[in-house]
Order: C-alpha cells, then sequence, then structure tokens
C-alpha cells in the first residue's frame, strides 16, 4: 500500500527543516520506505477534507490503506514499530528508544517551542525583553540535564533509534538561537543526526518544495 503523507505547500519555516513533516521523510527514509506527498495550503488544511484526516487541521497526516494517523510522534512510532531500523530488538532497549521519543516531545520540546514564540510573536510586546530570559532558562533547564544524560556518547542508548530521531528533530529548533552553543555535544549531537544520509534525503525532499527545485540526491 502506498504510503501518503501531508505538507506544507509553501513551509513557513523556509525549507530548513523545521516543519514537521521533515521527522515523519526521515523516519521513512531511515526505514526505507517509499512515500507520496499531498501538499496543502493553509486555507485547506482548515477545509472539511483535511479535518477529516486531521481535526486540529495542522500536518503532517500519514494515509496507508485504511489507516490514517496525525501527530508526528504517533506516526513517526507507527513507522518504527512496522519495518525495522528505527527501534532495537532488544525489549528493554526497544522501551528505553520509546521512551526517549516521549521525552523528546513531552519534557524538551515545550520550553523550545515556547521561546520560539515568544521571539516570533511576541516580540514587540512591551513585556517581552523581561520574560524572554526566564524562556530562555527554561530551556536551558531542559538542555542541561539532557547534556549531562549524553555526555561524550553519539545517541541516547546505544545505536541510533526512533529516539534519537525526535530529539535530534526538536533541538534542531534551537540552532538559530545560539543557546545549544552552549551545549557542545549536544551541537555535535544534532550535527551527527543531519549529517545521516536518511535526514539529508528528507531536508531536501522539504526544500524542495519550497524553492521549487528537485532534490539533488
Amino acid at each position: 500500500m502506498t504510503i501518503t503523507i501531508t505538507a506544507f505547500q509553501r513551509s513557513p519555516d523556509g525549507g530548513r527543516g523545521l516543519s514537521r513533516d521533515t521527522r515523519v521523510r526521515w523516519a521513512l527514509e531511515e526505514v526505507g520506505q517509499p512515500y507520496e506527498v499531498r501538499l496543502v495550503s493553509f486555507r485547506a488544511m482548515k477545509e472539511p477534507a483535511h479535518l477529516a484526516l486531521h481535526p486540529f487541521g495542522q500536518i503532517p497526516t500519514y494515509e496507508e490503506g485504511d489507516l490514517v494517523l496525525f501527530e508526528t510522534g504517533s506516526i513517526v512510532f507507527h513507522i518504527a514499530e512496522r519495518h525495522a531500523g528505527l527501534l532495537p530488538d532488544d525489549a528493554n532497549a526497544r522501551a528505553r528508544a520509546i521512551t526517549w521519543m516521549f521525552a523528546a516531545i513531552n519534557t524538551v520540546e515545550p520550553p523550545i517551542l515556547e521561546l520560539a514564540n515568544a521571539r516570533l510573536l511576541e516580540g514587540d510586546k512591551p513585556w517581552s525583553k523581561e520574560r524572554l530570559p526566564l524562556v530562555e532558562d527554561r530551556v536551558r533547564d531542559r538542555l542541561k540535564p539532557l547534556s549531562a544524560r549524553l555526555g561524550s556518547a553519539d545517541w541516547l542508548d546505544g545505536g541510533f533509534s526512533a529516539g534519537d530521531l525526535m530529539m535530534v528533530s526538536v533541538l534542531l529548533r534551537l540552532k538559530s538561537s545560539g543557546i545549544l552553543d552552549g551545549y557542545p555535544n549536544l551541537a555535535a549531537y544534532v550535527a551527527r543526526g543531519e549529517a545521516r544520509p536518511a535526514y539529508k534525503r528528507a531536508f531536501d525532499a522539504q526544500l524542495a518544495v519550497y524553492t521549487g527545485k528537485p532534490p539533488t540526491g
């Protein structure tokens, strides 16, 4: 059955790989599964046809036969469970990898998204200058223990897994902030994720949507 995902017709991130469909593309590339992409406009995302796939009118969605999924964590988990390459065979290691997936989207990502909103949507507010350092500190409160846990290892728990895919995807949002530079091992961790061939293919595919140019690889 053909896998079809949805993505922004015009990505608001300018093709920098921050749009959430990149996570799903990356997972599919890691496990070697072909997929098709249906591009949707912001207007179409709020219309009944798309809302039937994603009740909150967002992207991405995932369609495979009669199965329809939304939320990147759920989609990546489904891909990882169904295809080899993103979850370890050992039951305990598999459970830990899944735990890191949840940690990425439930613990680490919320303050990072709060920071993005504070800078992009609230930067002109009179209280923004006072609030921004507080939000940045909340991000650092998550990065410090994550950095300590990673240490000098390449990945969070043995080999690369869906947990790393989700964590790197979350941390990528910090690259332009400069905050990640304060944690060299995390910056190197993100760079290792970006260097993976599967990530490069996913990134190029998402960039091609924005630029209108076909991927080079």
